[in-house]
């Protein structure tokens, strides 16, 4: 199974789909004129005032969903596996397709807004790249195929985020608690399934609250924890810098032969950790209240530099200036060793102790539990925005049929198809728990580089909304108006949510944590 599982994640994740994740934030920064470096006030502006109803929730509480899924295992045990496998180099490749992905965000995200919808059953606002798929050309004599290539994203989403994607992060969390304080992997995998269930019943508003709490703090917090350990190796930092660009550019003798791999895991791991064009992100975009699409483009387009930029950074930086790191020829650790940082134990695994053993180079047995809290919130809350999307997908897929009751358990509370999609994301994060490593970031890495394949190629045919909502909202900020979204009024067709909405009574204005 391994080996199987190792061959159909080299095919999906061959040099096309690397190639492919750059050339497109390489086309979409140029057509957006570098929006990801122009509107970066506005982008922070959006985040402290926005809007939330009944219906939808705020650009803080949105991006904080979306934050969720991004912020999780691919920021710790991700950049250590980087860094293991293709050198402190991948860590510059994190950073060039953040760059460049926060255009690629900004595109499917503002899409998401532009065709979300309603749902039926909830009355709260759902889209994504399923939504727009569907919709965005049913004017044309395409429409058939496009509906088509909707229901094989929506399939392929819920397999991914339903079963998939949720096993790596409750993975690398068993890991490392078991690391931290030896508890069984069983015992993790009960425990994590018992917090998840209270919360994924509580639906889309009780995640957004849920997420809007747990991951601004967690995540200030083991960057400023990060960061004082970087700091107190501040002698080491200029070599530090030196060594990701010479690693990056193969100009370096210990890890010339490598730049290849540096190339691989830095856009592996960074499309894992920040999502730009996974299509992951506009479905939290869709559930904002805003007034124009382009908005929460800009917010999200914010939340890839929160991810890598931010939170990556810190955990590269602090595995490299304190020496924890080991560097592998090949794709695992029973490669050569090309360089060692001199930190680690012999036996320590590839993963989230590299992090752990670094924060204990300056608080001795503080690491491996700091680093294990961090996991558990950063991992949760990711799995917890695994199954909004899940979710979202499964209603797209059966529409009203999503409310059946399930035979057996006709007459008991949620007892309908999402109750059972809550019953297999639990038994995937149980699963994870007590698997291999290898064989959970396999089908992690499935997951996300299937739905990266179908996202990617489906935005670059239908982009042109985006870009046409983008020009409006730049025109009417220039006129010193808060931009409102007209889709009749720019000929975009299909946008039915716009074309009759109204604020609703209950919208308020909010500011940043509201």
């Amino acid at each position: 199974m391994s080996e199987f599982l190792t061959t159909i994640n080299g095919y999906i994740w061959s040099d096309s789909l690397i190639y492919l994740c750059l050339a497109a934030g390489v086309y979409f920064s140029i057509r957006t004129r570098f929006v990801q470096i122009r509107q970066i006030p506005e982008m922070i502006r959006l985040l402290v005032n926005g809007e939330k109803s009944a219906s939808g929730v705020s650009s803080f509480q949105a991006l904080a969903m979306s934050l969720s899924g991004r912020i999780g295992t691919g920021n710790i045990a991700g950049v250590a596996t980087a860094i293991a496998f293709g050198g402190p180099g991948a860590l510059f490749w994190m950073w060039m397709v953040a760059f460049l992905g926060a255009s690629t965000s900004f595109v499917e995200c503002t899409l998401g807004q532009i065709y979300k919808t309603r749902d039926r059953i909830t009355g709260e606002y759902r889209g994504g790249p399923a939504y727009y798929f569907s919709t965005a050309m049913a004017h044309t004599k395409a429409a058939p195929l496009f509906k088509v290539y909707g229901v094989i994203f929506a399939a392929v989403t819920v397999l991914a985020c339903g079963l998939l994607m949720p096993s790596v992060q409750s993975n690398s969390m068993a890991a490392a608690m078991h690391q931290a304080w030896g508890i069984s992997e069983w015992a993790i995998a009960v425990g994590t399934v018992i917090v998840l269930a209270f919360v994924i019943i509580g639906g889309v508003k009780r995640i957004a609250a849920f997420a809007s709490v747990v991951v601004p703090f967690m995540a200030v917090a083991y960057i400023l924890i990060a960061m004082i350990i970087v700091f107190a190796n501040a002698g080491q930092i200029p070599e530090i810098f030196s060594l990701i660009f010479r690693s990056a550019l193969g100009i370096d003798s210990a890890f010339g032969a490598i730049v290849g791999s540096a190339v691989m895991w830095g856009v592996k791991r960074g499309v894992y950790s920040n999502e730009a064009g996974q299509g992951t992100g506009p479905h939290s975009a869709a559930a904002a209240e805003v007034s124009h699409p382009a908005k929460q483009g800009l917010v999200q387009a914010f939340a890839v530099y929160i991810d890598t930029l931010f939170v990556c950074t810190a955990t590269g930086l602090l595995i490299l200036s304190t020496g924890a790191y080991r560097v592998f020829e090949g794709e695992s650790a029973a490669g050569a060793v090309l360089a060692d940082g001199g930190a680690l134990p012999s036996d320590i695994a590839v993963g989230p102790a590299y992090a752990q053993t670094a924060v204990d180079t300056l608080w001795g047995g503080f690491g491996s539990t700091f680093v294990a809290i961090s996991l558990a919130f950063f991992c949760l809350t990711t799995i917890i925005a695994y199954y909004y999307m899940a979710d979202t997908n499964v209603r797209f897929l059966l529409g009203k049929k999503a409310a059946t009751p399930v035979p057996l358990l006709r007459g008991t509370i949620g007892s309908n198809t999402t109750l059972v999609l809550q019953a297999l994301i639990l038994v995937s994060v149980a699963a994870g728990a007590v698997s291999t490593a290898s064989d959970a970031w396999a089908l992690g890495d499935i997951g996300v580089g299937l739905m990266a394949w179908l996202n990617i190629i489906g935005i670059i045919v239908i982009q042109r909304p985006a870009f046409i909502a983008l020009r409006d909202f730049e025109r009417q900020q220039k006129a010193g108006k808060d931009p409102v979204f007209d889709p009749k009024e720019l000929d975009i067709r299909n946008a039915t949510f716009w074309e009759t909405y109204e604020p609703e009574p209950d919208r308020d204005k909010v500011s940043v944590g509201s």
